[in-house]
Protein backbone atom coordinates (compact mmCIF):
# COMPACT_ATOMS: atom_id res chain seq x y z
CA UNK A 1 0.00 0.00 0.00
CA UNK A 2 2.96 2.50 0.44
CA UNK A 3 4.39 1.55 -2.08
CA UNK A 4 1.26 2.37 -4.58
CA UNK A 5 1.40 5.77 -2.64
CA UNK A 6 4.72 6.45 -3.41
CA UNK A 7 4.24 5.52 -7.30
CA UNK A 8 1.49 8.01 -7.20
CA UNK A 9 3.55 10.98 -5.51
CA UNK A 10 6.02 10.28 -8.05
CA UNK A 11 3.49 10.07 -11.08
CA UNK A 12 2.29 13.91 -10.10
CA UNK A 13 5.69 15.10 -9.47
CA UNK A 14 6.52 14.19 -13.21
CA UNK A 15 3.82 16.35 -14.05
CA UNK A 16 4.77 19.32 -12.20
CA UNK A 17 5.82 22.34 -14.02
CA UNK A 18 8.64 23.98 -13.16
CA UNK A 19 8.40 27.56 -13.45
CA UNK A 20 12.11 28.07 -12.65
CA UNK A 21 13.32 26.28 -15.37
CA UNK A 22 14.87 28.31 -18.61
CA UNK A 23 11.85 29.67 -21.05
CA UNK A 24 11.56 28.38 -23.99
CA UNK A 25 13.87 30.15 -27.54
CA UNK A 26 11.26 31.97 -29.35
CA UNK A 27 11.48 32.54 -33.22
CA UNK A 28 13.00 36.26 -34.05
CA UNK A 29 10.43 38.85 -35.25
CA UNK A 30 12.22 39.76 -38.26
CA UNK A 31 11.38 36.57 -39.59
CA UNK A 32 7.89 36.74 -40.01
CA UNK A 33 8.15 40.16 -41.24
CA UNK A 34 10.62 39.30 -44.06
CA UNK A 35 7.89 36.81 -45.52
CA UNK A 36 5.43 39.72 -45.32
CA UNK A 37 7.48 41.52 -47.67
CA UNK A 38 8.28 38.97 -50.07
CA UNK A 39 4.41 38.15 -50.38
CA UNK A 40 3.69 42.02 -51.06
CA UNK A 41 6.35 41.41 -53.46
CA UNK A 42 4.94 39.12 -55.38
CA UNK A 43 1.17 40.48 -55.42
CA UNK A 44 2.70 43.66 -57.47
CA UNK A 45 4.92 41.89 -59.59
CA UNK A 46 1.55 39.91 -60.33
CA UNK A 47 -0.68 43.18 -60.42
CA UNK A 48 2.09 44.55 -62.73
CA UNK A 49 1.70 41.83 -64.99
CA UNK A 50 -1.92 41.72 -65.09
CA UNK A 51 -2.14 45.41 -65.81
CA UNK A 52 -0.14 44.62 -68.78
CA UNK A 53 -2.00 42.20 -70.14
CA UNK A 54 -5.23 44.06 -69.87
CA UNK A 55 -5.59 47.77 -69.43
CA UNK A 56 -1.90 48.62 -69.53
CA UNK A 57 -1.86 46.56 -73.21
CA UNK A 58 -1.31 48.87 -76.19
CA UNK A 59 -4.41 47.86 -78.20
CA UNK A 60 -3.03 47.37 -82.33
CA UNK A 61 -5.80 48.63 -84.66
CA UNK A 62 -5.89 48.04 -88.65
CA UNK A 63 -5.87 50.89 -90.65
CA UNK A 64 -6.23 52.31 -94.12
CA UNK A 65 -4.55 55.01 -96.36
CA UNK A 66 -6.32 57.74 -97.81
CA UNK A 67 -5.83 58.16 -101.06
CA UNK A 68 -5.88 60.86 -103.09
CA UNK A 69 -7.15 60.59 -106.70
CA UNK A 70 -5.56 62.37 -109.69
CA UNK A 71 -6.53 65.75 -110.91
CA UNK A 72 -9.27 65.79 -113.79
CA UNK A 73 -11.59 62.68 -112.13
CA UNK A 74 -15.12 63.34 -112.70
CA UNK A 75 -16.95 65.07 -109.69
CA UNK A 76 -18.86 63.42 -107.50
CA UNK A 77 -22.32 63.09 -106.86
CA UNK A 78 -23.82 64.02 -103.63
CA UNK A 79 -26.42 62.35 -101.39
CA UNK A 80 -29.43 64.81 -101.16
CA UNK A 81 -31.94 62.59 -99.69
CA UNK A 82 -32.04 58.85 -97.91
CA UNK A 83 -34.80 56.69 -96.66
CA UNK A 84 -35.92 53.38 -96.27
CA UNK A 85 -37.84 51.25 -98.94
CA UNK A 86 -38.27 47.61 -99.98
CA UNK A 87 -37.20 45.93 -103.49
CA UNK A 88 -40.61 45.55 -105.63
CA UNK A 89 -40.49 44.34 -109.13
CA UNK A 90 -41.88 46.43 -112.33
CA UNK A 91 -45.11 43.90 -112.75
CA UNK A 92 -45.23 43.87 -108.82
CA UNK A 93 -46.17 39.79 -108.29
CA UNK A 94 -47.91 37.63 -110.62
CA UNK A 95 -50.75 35.81 -109.32
CA UNK A 96 -51.58 33.02 -111.37
CA UNK A 97 -55.44 31.31 -111.15
CA UNK A 98 -56.99 28.95 -113.01
CA UNK A 99 -59.73 29.46 -115.81
CA UNK A 100 -61.89 26.45 -115.35
CA UNK A 101 -62.29 24.56 -112.25
CA UNK A 102 -60.35 21.40 -112.15
CA UNK A 103 -58.99 19.09 -109.59
CA UNK A 104 -55.10 19.79 -109.16
CA UNK A 105 -53.31 16.75 -110.55
CA UNK A 106 -49.68 18.21 -109.58
CA UNK A 107 -47.41 20.96 -109.54
CA UNK A 108 -44.24 21.33 -112.13
CA UNK A 109 -42.08 23.81 -110.33
CA UNK A 110 -40.81 24.92 -106.25
CA UNK A 111 -40.64 27.92 -105.01
CA UNK A 112 -37.37 29.86 -106.00
CA UNK A 113 -37.52 28.18 -109.13
CA UNK A 114 -36.66 30.32 -112.27
CA UNK A 115 -38.71 30.07 -115.15
CA UNK A 116 -39.21 31.17 -118.54
CA UNK A 117 -42.27 32.90 -120.36
CA UNK A 118 -44.53 29.88 -121.46
CA UNK A 119 -43.20 26.85 -119.14
CA UNK A 120 -45.89 24.90 -117.53
CA UNK A 121 -46.73 25.15 -113.73
CA UNK A 122 -49.54 23.64 -112.34
CA UNK A 123 -51.16 20.49 -114.13
CA UNK A 124 -55.14 19.88 -113.35
CA UNK A 125 -57.33 16.89 -113.95
CA UNK A 126 -58.18 17.44 -117.71
CA UNK A 127 -60.41 14.45 -118.45
CA UNK A 128 -63.67 15.89 -118.29
CA UNK A 129 -62.20 18.73 -120.80
CA UNK A 130 -60.68 15.72 -123.34
CA UNK A 131 -64.32 13.85 -123.25
CA UNK A 132 -65.79 17.76 -124.31
CA UNK A 133 -63.79 17.98 -126.82
CA UNK A 134 -64.16 15.08 -128.15
CA UNK A 135 -67.56 15.41 -128.02
CA UNK A 136 -67.66 18.59 -129.84
CA UNK A 137 -65.77 16.99 -132.53
CA UNK A 138 -67.96 14.12 -133.20
CA UNK A 139 -70.64 16.54 -133.51
CA UNK A 140 -68.96 19.04 -135.37
CA UNK A 141 -68.58 16.41 -138.35
CA UNK A 142 -72.13 14.80 -138.18
CA UNK A 143 -73.33 18.52 -138.63
CA UNK A 144 -70.69 18.66 -141.60
CA UNK A 145 -71.81 15.48 -142.97
CA UNK A 146 -75.48 17.15 -143.22
CA UNK A 147 -74.25 20.13 -145.05
CA UNK A 148 -72.93 18.07 -148.21
CA UNK A 149 -76.58 16.10 -147.78
CA UNK A 150 -77.92 19.68 -147.91
CA UNK A 151 -76.02 20.92 -151.00
CA UNK A 152 -76.66 17.34 -152.82
CA UNK A 153 -80.30 18.40 -152.23
CA UNK A 154 -80.46 21.72 -153.18
CA UNK A 155 -79.03 21.07 -156.21
CA UNK A 156 -81.39 18.36 -157.53
CA UNK A 157 -84.43 20.12 -156.27
CA UNK A 158 -83.04 22.92 -158.39
CA UNK A 159 -83.31 20.70 -161.48
CA UNK A 160 -86.14 19.05 -160.87
CA UNK A 161 -87.80 22.89 -160.97
CA UNK A 162 -86.12 23.63 -163.96
CA UNK A 163 -88.35 20.69 -165.23
CA UNK A 164 -91.25 22.27 -163.45
CA UNK A 165 -91.55 19.13 -161.16
CA UNK A 166 -91.05 21.00 -158.01
CA UNK A 167 -92.42 24.13 -156.64
CA UNK A 168 -90.63 26.76 -155.80
CA UNK A 169 -91.65 26.45 -152.07
CA UNK A 170 -90.03 23.19 -151.95
CA UNK A 171 -87.27 24.94 -152.88
CA UNK A 172 -86.91 27.73 -150.58
CA UNK A 173 -87.42 24.97 -147.87
CA UNK A 174 -84.34 22.87 -149.41
CA UNK A 175 -82.32 26.28 -149.10
CA UNK A 176 -83.44 27.01 -146.05
CA UNK A 177 -82.18 23.50 -144.85
CA UNK A 178 -78.88 23.98 -146.05
CA UNK A 179 -78.58 27.83 -144.41
CA UNK A 180 -79.46 25.81 -140.87
CA UNK A 181 -76.88 22.99 -141.34
CA UNK A 182 -73.99 25.40 -142.25
CA UNK A 183 -74.86 27.70 -139.14
CA UNK A 184 -74.97 24.64 -137.00
CA UNK A 185 -71.64 23.88 -138.15
CA UNK A 186 -70.52 27.37 -137.51
CA UNK A 187 -71.69 26.64 -134.03
CA UNK A 188 -70.30 23.56 -133.41
CA UNK A 189 -66.76 25.06 -134.51
CA UNK A 190 -66.83 27.32 -131.98
CA UNK A 191 -67.61 24.92 -129.65
CA UNK A 192 -64.10 22.40 -130.30
CA UNK A 193 -62.63 25.77 -129.86
CA UNK A 194 -63.82 26.43 -126.48
CA UNK A 195 -63.53 22.96 -125.44
CA UNK A 196 -59.97 23.60 -126.58
CA UNK A 197 -59.32 26.32 -124.83
CA UNK A 198 -60.55 24.38 -121.96
CA UNK A 199 -58.28 21.57 -122.09
CA UNK A 200 -55.30 24.17 -122.76
CA UNK A 201 -56.10 26.11 -119.70
CA UNK A 202 -55.78 22.59 -117.46
CA UNK A 203 -52.05 23.15 -117.92
CA UNK A 204 -50.98 26.38 -116.18
CA UNK A 205 -47.97 28.45 -117.75
CA UNK A 206 -45.59 31.16 -116.91
CA UNK A 207 -46.75 34.52 -118.29
CA UNK A 208 -43.43 36.48 -118.25
CA UNK A 209 -39.85 34.85 -117.06
CA UNK A 210 -39.72 35.33 -113.19
CA UNK A 211 -39.59 33.06 -110.39
CA UNK A 212 -41.71 31.25 -108.34
CA UNK A 213 -42.73 33.08 -105.00
CA UNK A 214 -45.09 31.02 -103.39
CA UNK A 215 -47.78 28.07 -103.50
CA UNK A 216 -51.16 28.45 -102.43
CA UNK A 217 -52.99 24.97 -102.79
CA UNK A 218 -52.05 21.72 -102.19
CA UNK A 219 -52.06 18.42 -104.90
CA UNK A 220 -55.57 17.28 -104.56
CA UNK A 221 -57.56 20.04 -103.83
CA UNK A 222 -59.83 21.62 -106.23
CA UNK A 223 -59.30 24.97 -107.81
CA UNK A 224 -61.77 27.10 -108.80
CA UNK A 225 -61.46 30.76 -110.76
CA UNK A 226 -62.71 33.69 -108.78
CA UNK A 227 -64.23 33.85 -105.44
CA UNK A 228 -63.01 36.64 -103.05
CA UNK A 229 -59.88 38.35 -103.34
CA UNK A 230 -57.24 35.65 -102.72
CA UNK A 231 -59.08 32.36 -103.15
CA UNK A 232 -58.62 31.53 -106.41
CA UNK A 233 -54.74 32.02 -106.78
CA UNK A 234 -52.78 28.70 -107.00
CA UNK A 235 -49.48 30.26 -107.43
CA UNK A 236 -47.33 33.36 -107.19
CA UNK A 237 -44.00 34.76 -109.20
CA UNK A 238 -42.19 37.78 -109.80
CA UNK A 239 -40.66 38.46 -113.05
CA UNK A 240 -36.90 40.11 -111.78
CA UNK A 241 -35.90 41.49 -114.82
CA UNK A 242 -37.24 44.81 -114.06
CA UNK A 243 -36.23 44.85 -110.28
CA UNK A 244 -37.09 48.34 -108.28
CA UNK A 245 -36.99 49.83 -105.22
CA UNK A 246 -39.45 52.26 -103.61
CA UNK A 247 -40.28 54.21 -100.76
CA UNK A 248 -42.44 56.66 -99.18
CA UNK A 249 -40.84 60.60 -99.47
CA UNK A 250 -42.34 63.18 -97.26
CA UNK A 251 -44.09 65.83 -99.05
CA UNK A 252 -41.47 68.35 -97.72
CA UNK A 253 -38.71 66.40 -99.61
CA UNK A 254 -40.63 66.56 -102.72
CA UNK A 255 -38.57 69.44 -104.20
CA UNK A 256 -35.13 67.16 -103.68
CA UNK A 257 -36.66 64.24 -106.06
CA UNK A 258 -37.13 64.17 -109.98
CA UNK A 259 -37.52 61.40 -112.96
CA UNK A 260 -34.50 60.48 -114.32
CA UNK A 261 -32.52 61.06 -110.76
CA UNK A 262 -29.62 59.41 -109.98
CA UNK A 263 -29.66 56.62 -106.49
CA UNK A 264 -27.64 54.27 -104.97
CA UNK A 265 -29.34 51.55 -103.26
CA UNK A 266 -28.15 49.24 -100.36
CA UNK A 267 -29.50 45.92 -99.13
CA UNK A 268 -30.11 46.11 -95.19
CA UNK A 269 -28.56 42.71 -95.15
CA UNK A 270 -25.10 42.62 -97.49
CA UNK A 271 -24.08 46.48 -96.36
CA UNK A 272 -21.10 45.89 -98.09
CA UNK A 273 -22.84 45.92 -101.51
CA UNK A 274 -24.25 48.50 -103.31
CA UNK A 275 -26.50 48.92 -106.95
CA UNK A 276 -26.68 51.96 -109.26
CA UNK A 277 -29.96 53.42 -109.95
CA UNK A 278 -32.25 56.10 -111.17
CA UNK A 279 -35.70 57.05 -110.29
CA UNK A 280 -38.40 55.89 -112.84
CA UNK A 281 -41.52 56.59 -110.91
CA UNK A 282 -43.50 59.25 -109.30
CA UNK A 283 -46.58 58.00 -108.06
CA UNK A 284 -49.86 61.15 -109.15
CA UNK A 285 -51.62 61.24 -105.93
CA UNK A 286 -50.22 62.28 -102.48
CA UNK A 287 -51.14 60.23 -99.18
CA UNK A 288 -53.49 62.29 -97.65
CA UNK A 289 -53.10 60.47 -94.19
CA UNK A 290 -49.51 60.15 -94.12
CA UNK A 291 -48.46 63.31 -96.61
CA UNK A 292 -46.32 61.21 -98.54
CA UNK A 293 -45.66 60.55 -101.94
CA UNK A 294 -44.77 57.02 -103.40
CA UNK A 295 -40.85 56.97 -105.47
CA UNK A 296 -39.84 53.65 -107.60
CA UNK A 297 -36.28 53.79 -108.66
CA UNK A 298 -34.76 51.44 -110.87
CA UNK A 299 -31.93 49.29 -110.09
CA UNK A 300 -29.51 49.14 -113.17
CA UNK A 301 -27.17 46.48 -111.59
CA UNK A 302 -29.54 43.88 -109.98
CA UNK A 303 -28.10 40.87 -109.53
CA UNK A 304 -29.00 37.29 -107.48
CA UNK A 305 -28.48 39.13 -103.89
CA UNK A 306 -31.67 41.49 -104.29
CA UNK A 307 -34.83 39.69 -103.81
CA UNK A 308 -38.59 40.83 -103.20
CA UNK A 309 -39.77 42.48 -100.62
CA UNK A 310 -35.66 42.83 -99.18
CA UNK A 311 -35.21 46.14 -96.91
CA UNK A 312 -32.92 48.50 -98.39
CA UNK A 313 -31.43 51.91 -98.02
CA UNK A 314 -32.11 54.55 -100.94
CA UNK A 315 -30.12 57.72 -101.59
CA UNK A 316 -30.98 60.31 -103.95
CA UNK A 317 -27.83 61.60 -105.52
CA UNK A 318 -27.52 65.22 -106.27
CA UNK A 319 -26.12 65.62 -110.77
CA UNK A 320 -22.77 65.88 -110.80
CA UNK A 321 -21.74 69.48 -111.32
CA UNK A 322 -19.70 69.20 -114.67
CA UNK A 323 -16.10 71.45 -114.55
CA UNK A 324 -16.95 74.68 -116.12
CA UNK A 325 -14.32 75.84 -118.91
CA UNK A 326 -11.05 77.08 -117.19
CA UNK A 327 -11.57 76.09 -113.81
CA UNK A 328 -8.74 73.84 -112.20
CA UNK A 329 -9.73 70.72 -111.74
CA UNK A 330 -9.16 69.12 -108.12
CA UNK A 331 -8.22 66.51 -106.99
CA UNK A 332 -10.59 63.93 -104.76
CA UNK A 333 -10.26 62.12 -101.56
CA UNK A 334 -11.47 58.67 -100.86
CA UNK A 335 -11.49 57.17 -98.20
CA UNK A 336 -12.47 53.56 -97.28
CA UNK A 337 -16.08 53.44 -96.06
CA UNK A 338 -15.48 51.19 -92.89
CA UNK A 339 -13.26 54.01 -91.61
CA UNK A 340 -16.06 56.82 -92.14
CA UNK A 341 -18.16 56.94 -88.51
CA UNK A 342 -21.31 59.12 -86.87
CA UNK A 343 -22.99 60.45 -84.27
CA UNK A 344 -24.56 63.08 -83.09
CA UNK A 345 -21.81 65.85 -84.09
CA UNK A 346 -21.19 64.65 -87.48
CA UNK A 347 -19.67 62.11 -89.63
CA UNK A 348 -15.75 61.44 -88.17
CA UNK A 349 -12.77 59.53 -89.10
CA UNK A 350 -10.13 58.26 -86.56
CA UNK A 351 -6.42 58.79 -87.63
CA UNK A 352 -4.00 57.32 -86.29
CA UNK A 353 -0.55 60.10 -85.93
CA UNK A 354 2.52 59.52 -84.20
CA UNK A 355 0.43 56.11 -82.61
CA UNK A 356 -1.83 58.21 -81.31
CA UNK A 357 -5.61 58.63 -82.20
CA UNK A 358 -7.02 62.27 -83.15
CA UNK A 359 -10.46 62.29 -84.29
CA UNK A 360 -11.15 64.07 -87.69
CA UNK A 361 -14.26 65.28 -88.87
CA UNK A 362 -15.17 64.69 -92.67
CA UNK A 363 -17.78 65.98 -94.91
CA UNK A 364 -18.33 63.35 -97.78
CA UNK A 365 -20.25 63.42 -101.19
CA UNK A 366 -21.48 60.27 -102.27
CA UNK A 367 -19.90 56.73 -102.66
CA UNK A 368 -17.58 55.06 -105.14
CA UNK A 369 -17.69 51.35 -104.71
CA UNK A 370 -16.19 50.65 -101.26
CA UNK A 371 -15.04 53.60 -100.70
CA UNK A 372 -16.45 57.59 -99.50
CA UNK A 373 -15.19 61.05 -101.63
CA UNK A 374 -14.52 63.04 -98.98
CA UNK A 375 -15.20 67.03 -99.43
CA UNK A 376 -13.63 68.49 -96.44
CA UNK A 377 -11.26 66.95 -93.63
CA UNK A 378 -8.84 65.07 -95.27
CA UNK A 379 -5.89 65.80 -97.47
CA UNK A 380 -5.06 62.07 -98.39
CA UNK A 381 -2.41 59.92 -96.98
CA UNK A 382 -3.84 59.91 -93.05
CA UNK A 383 -3.81 56.42 -91.46
CA UNK A 384 -7.44 55.98 -90.64
CA UNK A 385 -8.40 53.16 -88.22
CA UNK A 386 -11.28 50.47 -89.94
CA UNK A 387 -12.88 47.50 -88.17
CA UNK A 388 -12.52 48.50 -84.81
CA UNK A 389 -15.23 49.33 -82.23
CA UNK A 390 -15.97 52.81 -81.86
CA UNK A 391 -16.83 52.54 -77.84
CA UNK A 392 -13.35 51.27 -77.02
CA UNK A 393 -11.46 54.62 -79.08
CA UNK A 394 -11.11 58.27 -77.56
CA UNK A 395 -9.15 60.95 -78.16
CA UNK A 396 -5.12 60.94 -77.92
CA UNK A 397 -5.17 56.74 -77.08
CA UNK A 398 -2.30 55.29 -77.50
CA UNK A 399 -2.76 52.30 -80.03
CA UNK A 400 -0.28 50.50 -82.44
CA UNK A 401 -0.64 49.23 -86.01
CA UNK A 402 -1.88 45.69 -86.90
CA UNK A 403 0.22 43.58 -89.05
Amino acid sequence: MAEDRRAARDDLAALRIDRDAVPLRRPPRLRGWLLVALLGVAFAVASIAAWRMTIGRTPRVQVAIAQRSAPGAAPAAGAVLTGSGYVVTGDRYISLGVRVPSRIERYLVEEGQTVERGQALVQLDARQYDAALNQARASLLRARANVDLGKKELARARALVAKNVLSRADLDVKENQLRVAEADVAQLEATVAKAEVDLEDTVIRAPTPGVILEKFKEVGEIAVPGGFEGSGELIRMANLDDMRAELDVNEADLARVKLGQPAEVKPDAYTDRSYTAKVVKLYPQINRQKGTLKVEVGIENADEWLRPDMSVRITFLAEARPVAEGEPEAALVLAPRAALRSDAAGSYVWVVTGGALRRQAVESAGDRGDQVVVTKGLAGGEALVVGADTEDLREGMRVGVAE
